[in-house]
């Protein structure tokens, strides 16, 4: 099934892709919380996340069975789920989690949204997408924010002698989260929203346990309320419903509006990261935030004015 060159923006989809966003934005949050205020390591939190998330994705996948069995999934489409939701949902979450442990919120968030960049060069070389003129204005609006946001975080954590090193995870977690949206946008219209994203994540989570059983003991695991209260966050507030909230609105509207409104994200975390853990704000992070809302804001006012013209 051939993607439109240039997908219709629905305004539903712009309203459910930013809230998605927003909520993803909270899981550098709640890592940082519990890293502060527990004694947890990456993978344990992360295996306790896809845990508690898992529930949710078995009932979805039963009621997504059902509501879309007229549709067969191929071999060769299981194949792409399995592997797109190990690269969505494990080894980028796993990256991130890493990275958190010596980077802020803040950055975190700037590196991770390099990832509009890779996924829009991945439609445009691999599978010949043209980008819009709103697109491609909007994409140099949030860049230049976001670079600017950058350079001012980065003049500010420098002296972290594990700087680079949790900069790089992070920014693996980017490359790996691009392949993982656009193969999402690709593969949703062909299976359907609801069983894709539990398929997907259900995937992510056997990834997940298996690394778990490998290199930990659950005995060792320290059941506190702090701990379960945290994981319980980051399995429905930062997993479970911005997950199908972001499937949601790479069907109705494409995988690169999708990139360019999630941009919302660093803007939101940088944010909660000031009020929260009191991480500084600074010039550079005003002027980029700006920016980035300029961009997340002309997709916006497209889709409004798409959605007034259905009516």
């Amino acid at each position: 099934m051939e993607q439109p060159k240039h997908q219709h923006i629905s305004f539903a989809g712009f309203l459910i892709t930013l809230l998605g966003a927003i909520l993803f934005s909270t899981k550098a949050i709640f890592v940082k919380l519990a890293f502060s205020h527990t004694k947890i390591d990456p993978v344990t939190l992360l295996t306790l996340r896809m845990l508690f998330s898992l529930p949710f994705y078995i009932v979805a996948a039963w009621l997504g069975s059902k509501k879309e069995s007229v549709i067969s999934i191929t071999g060769k489409q299981w194949f792409y789920i399995i592997l797109l939701g190990i690269l969505g949902y494990y080894l980028s979450s796993l990256f991130d989690f890493i990275g958190l442990q010596y980077i802020s919120a803040g950055l975190e968030r700037l590196i991770l949204f390099l990832y509009p960049t890779f996924a829009v060069l991945i439609n445009m070389f691999v599978f010949k997408t043209k980008l819009s003129k709103l697109q491609i204005i909007a994409l140099l609006l949030t860049y230049a924010g976001i670079g600017i946001a950058y350079y001012g975080e980065l003049r500010i954590d420098i002296g972290n002698p594990q700087f680079y090193f949790g900069s790089f995870m992070v920014f693996l977690c980017a490359v790996t989260y691009s392949f993982y949206l656009v193969g999402t946008g690709r593969i949703v219209p062909k299976v359907g929203v609801t069983r894709y994203t539990a398929y997907a994540m259900l995937a992510a989570t056997a990834g997940v346990f298996i690394h778990f059983m490998a290199t930990r003991s659950i005995g060792n695991i320290s059941f506190t309320p702090a701990v379960i209260g945290y994981s319980t966050a980051l399995a429905i507030v930062a997993t479970v419903l911005p997950s199908f909230m972001i499937s949601n609105g790479m069907k109705k509207i494409g995988s690169n509006n999708v990139v360019i409104i999630t941009s919302i994200g660093p803007v939101s975390t940088i944010i909660q990261a000031h009020f929260v853990l009191g991480e500084a704000i600074f010039a550079e992070q005003v002027i980029g935030t700006l920016l980035v809302l300029v961009g997340v804001l002309l997709i916006g006012r497209k889709a409004a004015s798409n959605s007034s013209t259905k009516l």
